[in-house]
């Protein structure tokens, strides 16, 4: 008898396990569901939070991505997702000011484009890097093949195979669809040691990083010309084995948005969840 009951508990499991996924149908009941499934504590100051909109609002669809830029929006309306999950601000600054925005003509299309379609839009950035493991650098090791070279199961740190940063260059902008990379130091430095920082954590800790005797090459998303480019380059002419390979915020961090995307099919059900790829915002002449 035991034993059958146990049979019948282990037949059952995967139906348990499926049953536990939560039927949205408001923004805010999204937003509170990825409150209880990442691993920290939900900070009472923080920029992931409601942008536009009702998060009451019933739900059509979600779009995940990391600029909701108007492309994206576009894209977001085309899928039926009123309900925009962006890793980045929307309104071109840190905290979403839109105070001296007011009287712009971009700022303004854009509010009404929103306003129109009832999009509702949540950042979603502190708490995806703050979970365990950290979202966006999950997606990122993934999508660059780097889990088997990393030092001690880090996220940061890499032993490769040694190549040139070239080589190197040039696998990274197949692996991330890019046209362009840009390269401060010698293309021509053989290396080992590859440090990964993407987005954009500031030059001060980009120079901090490459002054580790540990890291030979750093792979990166943006950074201001007068600080990491500055100090790339006197390393370089100082004779010393370092370089940058800059890949752009979004491609440095937007396959951890696609991540997102696929940990949300983990806990939620009743509504698509579509991730959509950022355009190149930039052109090379």
């Amino acid at each position: 008898m035991k034993k059958r009951l146990l049979l019948f508990i282990l037949f059952l499991a995967p139906v348990i396990v499926v049953a536990q996924k939560f039927s949205s149908s408001t923004p805010n009941q999204v937003v509170e569901q990825i409150k209880q499934h990442v691993t920290c504590d939900w900070m009472s100051e923080t920029v992931d939070v409601f942008k536009t909109g009702d998060p009451e609002l019933e739900l059509t669809g979600i779009a995940v991505c990391m600029f909701a830029d108007m492309a994206t929006l576009r894209k977001a309306v085309e899928k039926n997702c009123n309900f925009i999950i962006t890793h980045e601000p929307i309104f071109y600054n840190h905290f979403d000011n839109t105070e001296d925005l007011k009287d712009d003509p971009v700022f303004r299309e854009k509010m009404e484009y929103i306003q129109k379609h009832d999009l509702v839009v949540f950042r979603f950035h502190d708490h995806i890097h703050m979970t365990d493991p950290d979202g966006i650098y999950a997606g990122m090791v993934d999508q660059l093949g780097l889990k088997p070279y990393a030092v001690d199961q880090s996220l940061v740190h890499y032993k490769l195979p040694e190549q040139t940063v070239k080589e190197y260059a040039e696998e990274l902008k197949q692996k991330l669809q890019l046209k362009t990379v840009r390269v401060i130091g010698n293309p021509e430095l053989t290396f080992t040691n590859m440090a990964l920082m993407v987005g954009a954590p500031g030059g001060q800790r980009h120079i901090k990083m490459l002054s580790n005797p540990n890291v030979e090459v750093l792979v990166a998303g943006e950074a201001t010309e007068w600080e990491t480019y500055l100090y790339a380059n006197d390393a370089k002419t100082l004779g010393k084995n370092k370089a940058v390979i800059f890949v752009g915020h979004i491609k440095s961090e937007e396959a951890g948005m696609k991540y997102c995307a696929d940990w949300l099919k983990g806990f939620l059900s009743g509504v698509p969840i579509r991730f959509i790829e950022n355009d190149t915002n930039f052109t090379t002449l």
